[in-house]
């Protein structure tokens, strides 16, 4: 699937289109949904931290087995006196024991990727955010939404409280999508919450910026909106577990500082 697209137009705070601006290469690229999903779960990997146990957990112990002709077991047991003393140690599936088969911490779980593959599946990912029909398959509200992809004028960049923000919300037809997102947040019990996954909240629109001028400080309160620097963009962001068509707002600026990879990639498409 590939969109042509020659201007784009530029909105201001009050959703009134204030310019136009041509329409970056990137949105040309097609778009690439098994190239998306791969780079994604590989990038995903290297967040994860991975979870080991000490070696000599349950081990550290002077049991040592007592021999046959006793009537009992031949298990390790402790030595001396105390409450600690006669019970079995040392091995598996008793009191104090070790780990039958503990997680290891050497285990490989970072997956690599291609640089090119990176970058190609971020560009595509960019240029997911124009097509409107993807953008409403992944479950954002689009109808009040003028046009895709969403341009702001860079002011909305200076904007440091949401009570300043939710007005531009409004007026750009992104409410619909933030109330969505907040009415599915979700809270969790049992396992999730004992680890520390309490909650857990859809994604909601995603701004890029240009530079940190405190809108970043604005989003923080509303659930599942995120601000990043375009230099920063991540396919992290863009596709959110491997599923492209995240709604985005791109500040005029950004366009103008997207990561060169990602540019490049846009220039060899439309060449």
């Amino acid at each position: 699937m590939k969109k042509t697209l020659a201007e784009l137009n530029v909105y201001g705070l009050d959703g009134s289109v204030i310019g136009k601006l041509e329409a970056p290469k990137v949105f040309e690229v097609p778009f690439r949904p098994d190239v998306i999903r791969r780079v994604f779960w590989s990038l995903f990997t290297h967040r994860l931290q991975p979870q080991g146990r000490d070696p000599l957990a349950g081990e550290r112990t002077t049991a040592i087995s007592r021999g046959v002709g006793l009537g009992i077991a031949r298990l390790a047991r402790v030595k001396g006196g105390g409450p600690r003393a006669g019970q079995a140690a040392g091995v598996a599936s008793v009191v104090k024991g070790r780990q039958a088969h503990p997680p290891k911490a050497e285990k490989i779980i970072w997956k690599d990727v291609n640089k090119k593959e990176r970058w190609l599946a971020t560009a595509s990912a960019v240029a997911a955010t124009s097509l409107k029909d993807i953008v409403a398959a992944r479950g954002h509200k689009v109808d009040k939404i003028p046009s895709l992809p969403l341009i702001v004028s860079e002011e909305v960049e200076t904007i440091r409280r949401l009570r300043d923000l939710k007005p531009v919300l409004t007026n750009l037809g992104l409410m619909d999508d933030i109330l969505r997102a907040q009415d599915g947040v979700k809270r969790r019990s049992g396992k999730p919450r004992m680890r520390g996954r309490t909650k857990r909240v859809p994604k909601g629109p995603l701004f890029v910026v240009s530079a940190k001028k405190g809108l970043e400080k604005a989003v923080a309160n509303l659930p599942g909106v995120d601000c990043v620097l375009a230099k920063d963009l991540s396919i992290l962001q863009l596709a959110p577990g491997g599923q492209a068509g995240r709604l985005v707002v791109w500040s005029r600026l950004a366009l103008q500082s997207l990561p060169k990879g990602v540019s490049k990639v846009g220039e060899r498409f439309a060449a």
